[in-house]
């Protein structure tokens, strides 16, 4: 029998930190509207807001 594990490959850059925020319902909202139209995590639009601010920060 073969050995090969069963599951997802291990991830390049593993994602074990966590953060923990508390915001308004607005803000949920509005996360909440930006994943549905974006086809994505809650998660992925709170990282790609990190990567635009770092981004600006930079010029």
């Amino acid at each position: 029998m073969s050995s090969k594990k069963i599951g997802r490959p291990p991830s390049d850059k593993p994602k074990s930190q966590t953060i923990e925020i508390r915001v308004d319902q607005e803000i949920m909202s509005k996360l909440d509207a930006a994943a549905d139209k974006l086809n994505t995590s809650r998660s992925a639009i709170v990282r790609k807001g990190i990567e635009k601010v770092f981004d600006e920060l930079q010029k």
